[in-house]
């Protein structure tokens, strides 16, 4: 805490023979850290010290970055930053980021692949878009009264609505169920889901030890 940014990453580059003055500069640049590099560590905010901390990481090119809750504590304008910053060294760096977070808003917004863990087991693999594109289809009735019986595998979500994990192909066969039975229905539409919806699904909502 005592001596600067600058000299932290001089004293990671020491530990390794093909880091020179010109990759460090680029990596303070990389992170944003030019005007305040030569600063105490002590004098950093929590959002600088953690660009601090990925400078030092990616000194040496590494293929692979991981990062365990990178926004964790930090303000929405650090945690922005992180973000952009994190997408950079993917792009420019070329390196693949393995990030360990509960901040499931965040990951939506950073990744392109994602595991989903529960009790200390993979749940499931997968591409973010295909994890999320497995939508439920809202129906809105007048009714639920009888759904439930009529349905088996309806999940009642209000008063007058219900989900079913269905495709598409599947509604119109619903549809003439529920006519057929006088309940009237109002809407059909596809569920938006995010990233945490996904993962509350897969692991029942569960809480994670």
């Amino acid at each position: 805490m005592y001596m600067s940014g600058y000299s932290n990453l001089k004293l990671v580059a020491n530990m390794y023979a093909e880091i020179d003055e010109n990759r460090i500069n680029e990596v303070i640049r990389l992170v944003k850290l030019e005007n305040r590099i030569k600063d105490k560590v002590s004098k950093y905010s929590l959002g600088m010290r953690q660009r601090l901390g990925i400078a030092q990481a990616i000194l040496h090119k590494p293929n692979l970055l991981i990062l365990d809750e990178p926004t964790n504590g930090l303000d929405p304008e650090g945690i922005k930053e992180m973000r952009e910053l994190l997408l950079k060294l993917a792009e420019k760096e070329k390196m693949a980021i393995f990030i360990s977070s509960h901040n499931l808003a965040e990951l939506d917004n950073l990744c392109n692949r994602v595991s989903i863990i529960q009790n200390g087991k993979i749940v499931e693999t997968n591409d973010i878009l295909n994890i999320k594109n497995e939508r439920f289809k809202i129906f809105e009735v007048d009714s639920n009264k009888e759904i439930v019986k009529l349905i088996p595998n309806a999940i009642v979500i209000e008063n007058n609505k219900f989900k079913l994990n269905i495709s598409k192909e599947e509604i119109p066969e619903i549809i003439e169920k529920l006519v057929e039975n006088k309940i009237k229905i109002y809407e059909v539409k596809e569920e938006e889901r995010s990233l945490e919806q996904a993962f509350l699904e897969k692991t029942g909502g569960n809480v994670i030890e």
